[in-house]
């Protein structure tokens, strides 16, 4: 299924998207000493809080809320419904 996204939502995922990249892509080993300033780093995490808040926001407001959250790879994707049986049950 294809989705129709706004223009809003297009740019917020485009900004997204850059974000973490850049994030990545200065990414340093521990210890050593990051290319970007602590105040830079804070600001792009609060840029990344304010866009997820507000895609949340759009997607309930088109009738589609979003269930993106990290997976575990052997994690089952549906809902596991255990039927419930009388028999076993102890009586009073």
């Amino acid at each position: 299924m294809e989705e129709t996204l706004s223009t809003e939502e297009r740019i917020l995922r485009i900004m997204r998207r850059v974000l973490t990249r850049i994030a990545k892509d200065t990414a340093v080993p521990a210890g050593s000493l990051h290319p970007l300033s602590d105040e830079t780093i804070l600001e792009m995490r609060e840029c990344l809080t304010l866009i997820a808040a507000r895609e949340r926001e759009l997607a309930e407001a088109a009738g589609r809320p979003k269930k993106e959250r990290p997976r575990f790879i052997d994690e089952p994707q549906g809902e596991v419904v255990i039927p419930l049986e009388k028999t076993g049950l102890k009586k009073d």
